[in-house]
């Protein structure tokens, strides 16, 4: 007896201009391969859409509808939209205009009219900056594009930004980091909604690690300092990161820097946040945590690369830091890694 397909879900994927166009596009392609593939599976000749997806990207005058330069023609009017009376998905997707234009007011009287029909409110990268504006996040953890986290954080402190995971889920809330992120979180939906082996059959027809996990970590948020334009200790940073095998003091990288170490402690704080020890007790445990998660080397191996010394000291450097063991922290990846992973061999484009 043939199964009968479920009735799609109805998804409204919505941005404001410009928009990330792989924030968008991403995860629309996500949901429509897994009714490509639902229906290929059934043997249906003509296939049935697992998701009723609707897009539409608010337009502003003289703005690119998104941060390719290409044009979009909405597959849904905003009357559209504002007819809609039960929703089970709003995904809200990033890019410059999520940041700039949180209080357009079109945009916002479609996320006030979509969000309380919605079974499921997702914040694709910077679009968590969108739904905050709304009110629609207070008291809740969420995460965004680690470049922005402090800016949400900062316009919004009543929210807990988690500059760390790929994706969290909050109650019936989902924010991701950012742009491939949000496939990620989408996929993670797929899977929610109709199970592991159709998320796996879509991250194969997409050739994407199915899947990684939400804690996974973003780009690290400490390596990120060494990014910023006005940094002056890009360069030390730099060179600590070349040389975590190695013994290093404050007064090793006071004298980098060509400062006194009481100086240099006093104004690395000033523009990191963290005493220099600190600081580089994050670098090993990022660069470590990085190994265990791709299986590079055993625990003895990543304390002496990572310059911890003894493995006690790694331990007790993660669990301040993560909350878990460096053991159990590989091992939470490796489960994930056999149970998700596909063989390369088995991926096609």
């Amino acid at each position: 007896m043939e199964r009968a397909t479920p009735a799609p879900r109805r998804v409204v994927i919505l941005g404001v201009a410009p928009v990330q166009l792989l924030d968008l596009v991403g995860p629309a392609e996500v949901l429509a391969q897994a009714g490509r593939l639902h229906a290929a599976g059934q043997g249906q000749p003509v296939p049935v859409p697992l998701y009723d997806i609707a897009c539409h990207v608010v337009a502003g005058p003289g703005l690119v509808q998104t941060s390719a330069g290409l044009a979009f023609s909405p597959m849904a009017s905003e009357a559209s939209l504002l007819g809609l009376e039960a929703l089970d998905t709003l995904i809200v997707v990033g890019g410059e205009g999520a940041r700039e234009r949180t209080s357009d007011p079109r945009l916002q009287k479609l996320v006030r009219h979509l969000a309380p029909k919605a079974e499921r409110l997702v914040g694709v990268c910077t679009g968590t900056f969108i739904l905050a504006a709304a009110g629609l996040l207070d008291g809740r953890r969420v995460t965004t594009h680690w470049r922005f986290c402090a800016e949400l954080s900062r316009r919004h402190p009543g929210l807990q930004v988690d500059p760390e995971p790929i994706f969290i889920r909050d109650g019936h809330v989902w924010t991701s980091a950012g742009v491939t992120a949000g496939m990620d979180l989408v996929l993670a939906l797929v899977e929610e909604d109709h199970r592991h082996a159709l998320a796996l059959a879509v991250a194969r027809e997409l050739v994407l690690f199915l899947r990684r996990p939400g804690d996974q970590k973003q780009f690290s948020s400490v390596l990120a300092t060494q990014s910023q334009g006005g940094s002056r200790f890009g360069a030390l940073i730099a060179w600590l990161a070349e040389n975590l095998h190695r013994p290093l003091s404050v007064e090793a990288m006071a004298g980098r820097a060509c400062l006194s170490p009481r100086q240099f402690a006093r104004v690395f704080r000033e523009e990191t946040g963290l005493t220099p020890a600190r600081f580089l007790e994050r670098m090993r445990v990022e660069a470590a945590r990085q190994r265990l998660e791709a299986g590079r080397g055993e625990l003895a191996a990543v304390v002496e690369s990572c310059g911890f010394g003894t493995e006690e000291t790694m331990r007790r450097a993660f669990i301040r830091q993560l909350g878990a063991s460096p053991g159990n922290y590989r091992d939470r990846f490796r489960r994930n890694a056999v149970r998700h992973t596909t063989p390369a061999m088995d991926l096609h484009t």
